[in-house]
């Protein structure tokens, strides 16, 4: 019998230790002066400075980007994933008001390409650095056998903080409120077995031409990434009084928003009050898919959802659109005892 090695097995340790040194500068640039320990110890150590909030609430949340990971294999892109999976747990916690302070990342893979992880971590350490957030740690895990050939998965954890009496919690969200929607930029990070299944398995359309009057690549349309939405909704907490907030992700516009709404309270969406992405449009040809379906499913050009008072809706609208962001009044709050929602098409 030969001589084993970890290397034979299929585990290759100097390959990770190259990853760590291509990544060191990207990741480092992410770090906070609060970050009290260097890269690569067995935790991250980071002061929190408690002087901020009176009575501070650790905020926390972990998701994954999905079988959108298939379409950047597939495509050999990997440099805007990490922002896809930076925004899918940062989003989320911004709901209530929480200033995200610090990002881990989970990489796993069969057969670990440098190259390719280096893309995907320099990613997520740029998104991260963008948005005030340090990327403190992570883990590569080579597991062979475990992934076919050239996948790799992701999974994202961030830790985030608000002042306990700064909780939006939605409990406060009355009758007659609007719903302003904030625009996505597209699929963002959901909905991707049903692309899959319908563009590529059904259709076989080549990801790297234009179709149906797209004004880019269909592979790029669907790689475009997730907005990151924390820096605005900031803002715009500390201008405007905001009742409730909803990241809009898989359940669609029918299911996030009651996520956050009181007993009591229904919705009432009007789909028209925005142009609909044609990509929206698209599948729902190919795939012949009910509206009902649709807006289960996907975004439909609405990343994220604020409810606020009426005097307040075309203010915080003007103030979207002067940081570059178009919003809608999409709808209003209703008396529902089931917590209804109704899309109007």
């Amino acid at each position: 019998m030969a001589k084993m090695s970890y290397k034979i097995a299929g585990v290759n340790i100097d390959a990770g230790n190259r990853l760590v040194k291509n990544i060191s500068p990207a990741v480092k640039a992410s770090f906070s002066k609060q970050i009290l320990n260097p890269l690569g110890g067995f935790a991250s150590l980071m002061r929190i400075d408690l002087k901020k909030f009176k009575k501070p609430v650790i905020v926390t949340s972990t998701d994954g980007v999905g079988s959108k990971l298939k379409i950047a294999q597939m495509l050999g892109k990997h440099d805007t994933i990490g922002q896809d999976l930076v925004a899918m747990s940062v989003n989320d916690i911004a709901v209530y008001g929480a200033t995200p302070l610090a990002f881990l990342d989970y990489f796993a893979c069969g057969k670990l390409d440098t190259k390719v992880a280096s893309s995907v971590i320099n990613g997520i350490a740029k998104a991260c650095k963008k948005h005030g957030l340090s990327l403190v740690g992570g883990e590569t895990a080579e597991m062979p056998g475990f992934y076919e050939k050239g996948e790799y998965d992701l999974g994202g954890f961030v830790v985030g903080c608000v002042d306990e009496k700064s909780i939006i919690s939605g409990q406060q969200v009355k009758v007659g409120m609007q719903l302003v929607g904030i625009e996505s930029s597209g699929l963002h990070s959901n909905g991707f077995s049903l692309v899959r299944k319908i563009l590529i398995e059904n259709f076989n359309l080549d990801l790297k031409l234009k179709h149906f009057g797209l004004k880019r690549t269909l592979g790029e349309e669907l790689l475009t990434p997730t907005i990151i939405y924390s820096d605005i909704v900031g803002e715009l907490i500390k201008r405007f009084k905001i009742f409730g907030m909803a990241h809009i992700t898989g359940g669609g516009l029918k299911e996030n928003i009651v996520r956050i709404l009181p007993k009591g309270k229904g919705l009432i969406i009007n789909s028209h009050a925005w142009k609909i992405p044609p990509i929206f449009a698209i599948l729902a040809e190919l795939g012949d898919l009910a509206a009902e379906e649709l807006f289960r499913v996907f975004n439909m050009g609405i990343g994220y959802v604020v409810i606020v008072n009426n005097v307040d809706t075309q203010k915080i609208i003007a103030h979207l659109k002067t940081r570059g962001f178009k919003a809608y009044c999409i709808g209003e709050v209703i008396s529902s005892k089931n917590q209804t929602v109704k899309i109007l098409h």
